[in-house]
């Protein structure tokens, strides 16, 4: 019995970080294609425009310089944000580069958190602080499993077993 708990239990930790791949990478790749195919957000101005959210941040943001740099091209950082967001979403759910996925999520989170959400009060109401969290398990184990990198360990580890070939 103990050892099928012991199983049942490896078994469990081997898989742990699969629903916060799948969530995470179905919520960026959603983020992103969410905000290219709204043309208000992509818009140079408007109330429903990036440019009109960095506006209305930028005193109470803890970096105004991230906002500023934002509101020289708002579209441009709008594309860049969305098309980040995809990348970092399917490279995620994909595992592939899961380590620079979950790096390129935790970045735009923490900018997230450093500007839209720094003054929500009390600041466990911000969600993008728990997302930069939520990125760091990622960071620290990649996707060891059903992943595009798993499956490249493995030829490597099976390239090394066999040693050099000079054929």
């Amino acid at each position: 019995m103990s050892w099928s708990l012991r199983g049942r239990e490896e078994h469990a930790v081997r898989y742990a970080l699969l629903p916060l791949r799948l969530f995470l990478g179905i919520t960026f790749v959603y983020a992103g294609i969410d905000k290219l195919t709204d043309p208000g957000f992509l818009a140079a101005g408007g109330q429903d425009s990036l440019g009109a959210l960095m506006g209305s941040v930028r005193d109470t943001a803890a970096f105004p310089g991230l906002v500023d740099l934002a509101l020289k091209s708002p579209v441009g950082f709008g594309y860049a944000i969305a098309f980040g967001e995809i990348a970092v979403g399917l490279g995620t759910l994909l595992g592939l580069l899961a380590r620079l996925a979950a790096v390129g999520g935790a970045l735009i989170s923490l900018s997230l958190w450093l500007t839209v959400s720094w003054a929500t009060t009390p600041y466990y109401y911000g969600n993008d602080l728990a997302y930069l969290m939520v990125w760091l398990p990622l960071i620290i184990a990649g996707a060891p499993l059903l992943s595009v990198d798993a499956v490249w360990s493995r030829g490597r580890r099976g390239r090394a077993r066999r040693g050099p070939s000079f054929s």
